[in-house]
């Protein structure tokens, strides 16, 4: 394999005021609806994708040692059932790449042929870990891309008849609710080619308790990772919020099936946003919805393949039955 690396922007419509100003109309949007809320994407700016590189070690956070041991016992499993022996692993939010390099490092050493292109609209995060991988793996073809998901996806379906396998490694699909989870994995589909694959990652359903201690550690840094989103939109926007005066609280729905994690207000109060010109009202004890995290059983996620386009090849559990990386084929 030819040692190379590259970086790509695919799309220019990503700088930084550009997505300032999809932040703006967000949070306006949020926290003009009655019940207020904010989409969780905007919890991971630069400090808190370092906080969240934090949570993952927590003891409380089972999500990291679990997947870590899925993809460990299993990339021998996952390599032979990918079949083609010159493919694409692309992969979409690599965060820091640790997990990643479970199933680099495997494939490298087993000699096979492939380039390696980790999608982000943040050319930092896409350079930051082309440069790690670069570094460690010497024979690792990195091809990065510096856009969004679907556009990425389509430009590298566009480039030939070459197989992809891509990754969305983690829990990243329990922050979409039900319906937006269909229309990403639907949209995913419609970006790549029939035979290709996907290894996508769940939370599974399991005792509350374990649950809710993952977004509620005992030192305190989900609670830091989730009040982050306040302080960004003081940084970025002009906004006043005085983060004392809001507690961070995560419960339970039994309805839905997530973990939902809330910014209460702990007092009456206004908060003043510069540069959206907007004064926005909070009563005590007002939340503002910050994150879900659902969770799943194996027959929902086979459900949700089906629906999207997909078949599951394999489901690959760790061994205590708390998470899952499922293998599917789209068709």
């Amino acid at each position: 394999m030819n040692t190379s690396q590259s970086i790509i922007k695919h799309d220019c419509s990503f700088d930084a005021e550009t997505l300032r100003h999809h932040f703006g109309q967000d949070v306006l949007k949020g926290l003009s609806k009655p019940q207020k809320t904010i989409p969780s994407k905007y919890i991971y700016d630069e400090q808190g994708s370092e906080l969240f590189c934090k949570i993952m070690d927590l003891p409380e956070y089972y999500l990291t040692d679990c997947e870590t041991e899925v993809l460990s016992s299993n990339r021998e499993a996952i390599d032979n059932l990918i079949g083609s022996d010159n493919f694409n692993l692309i992969e979409l939010g690599a965060g820091d790449g640790a997990k990643t390099r479970i199933l680099l490092e495997y494939l490298v050493d087993s000699g096979r042929e492939f380039q390696y292109c980790p999608i982000d609209i943040s050319e930092s995060a896409v350079v930051d870990l082309a440069e790690r991988f670069n570094k460690d793996l010497s024979d690792l073809e990195i091809n990065g891309l510096v856009t969004d998901y679907f556009e990425g996806l389509n430009w590298l379906s566009d480039q030939g008849e070459t197989n992809n396998l891509i990754l969305f490694l983690g829990s990243n699909i329990g922050n979409f609710s039900p319906p937006e989870a269909v229309n990403f994995l639907k949209h995913l589909r419609r970006s790549i080619n029939t035979g290709d694959h996907l290894l996508i990652g769940f939370d599974l359903k399991k005792e509350v308790e374990v649950m809710l201690k993952a977004y509620d550690d005992d030192q305190g840094v989900t609670e830091e990772f989730n009040t982050n989103l306040l302080a960004r939109i003081n940084r970025e926007l002009g906004g006043e919020f005085e983060l004392e005066n809001f507690s961070y609280k995560v419960k339970w729905d039994a309805v839905s099936n997530a973990i939902k994690s809330y910014q209460v207000s702990t007092c009456e109060q206004h908060v003043n946003i510069s540069t959206l010109n907007r004064s926005f009202a909070f009563e005590k004890s007002e939340p503002i919805h910050t994150e879900s995290s659902h969770k799943f059983t194996l027959d929902q996620i086979s459900d949700l393949a089906n629906e999207a386009g997909f078949k599951v090849v394999e489901h690959f559990l760790d061994d205590r039955g708390y998470f899952v990386d499922s293998l599917w084929k789209s068709s």
